[in-house]
This record gives structure tokens, sequence and C-alpha cells, in this order.
């Protein structure tokens, strides 16, 4: 069971930070938009963690965000975006939707470990 769910529409993206957790002892599952990403979480309870870009085709990450919240009623599973975008409003928004934190891109792994660790439960 994952740990992390991984949810990008860059192929690269997507395998950078997944290959980086997984280095790192996380277990990881991988969504290509927002509407895979929920059927991700919905197969996988373990999750913990939601890695998000936001622009995406057929669902962007904040609408993602959003039914994790509303729809699925699900409180627990902690949302980060990492995107290009450094909006202030569009960060306000994300707050507004549920989302736990915001990384602006390029990922830097090493300065998310031990925040990522303490919400994975693994440390």
């Amino acid at each position: 069971m994952a740990h992390v769910l991984v949810v990008d529409d860059s192929n690269t993206m997507r395998e950078i930070v997944a290959s980086f957790l997984s280095k790192n002892g996380f277990e990881v599952a991988l969504a290509t938009d927002g509407r895979d990403g929920l059927v991700q979480l919905n197969k996988d309870p373990a999750i913990r963690l939601v890695v998000s870009d936001i622009n995406m085709p057929n669902m962007d990450g904040l609408t993602m965000a959003e039914k994790i919240r509303s729809e699925l009623g699900n409180q627990a599973v902690r949302i980060v975006m990492l995107t290009t975008e450094d909006n202030p409003a569009m960060r306000e928004r994300a707050k507004a939707l549920g989302v736990n934190g915001w990384i602006v891109k390029p990922f830097r792994g090493d300065a998310v470990l031990g925040p990522f660790r303490k919400i994975c439960g693994m440390g």
C-alpha cells in the first residue's frame, strides 16, 4: 500500500519525485491527472500524502483537492501542491480548499524529507 500519491501530467516530473521518494523509503503510487488521482486515492486507503501539480488536463490539482475534501470526505490525507505557480491568490484558494502545503518547482527533495516522513508516520 502506498503512503504517497504523486499526481502530475509530466512523466518526467512524476518519475523524478517518485524515484526520490522511493529511494528514501516511501511507498509511492502514481497518477497522471486529478481524475486519475481520485481513482488511485479511492483504491488505496493507506495513502497519507498527495503531492500534486496544479495545471493538468482532465482535472487540475485544485479541483482534485476540493473533491478529496468534499466528495470523498477525506480530511485525513495531507495535500501538498508541487507547481510552477507562485500566485498568492491561488495559494489562498488552495488553502481554503484544504491544501496543506505549497512547493514551487523545481522539486528539492531533501527539503521535504522530514515533513513528508512525519506526515506518513515514518518518523
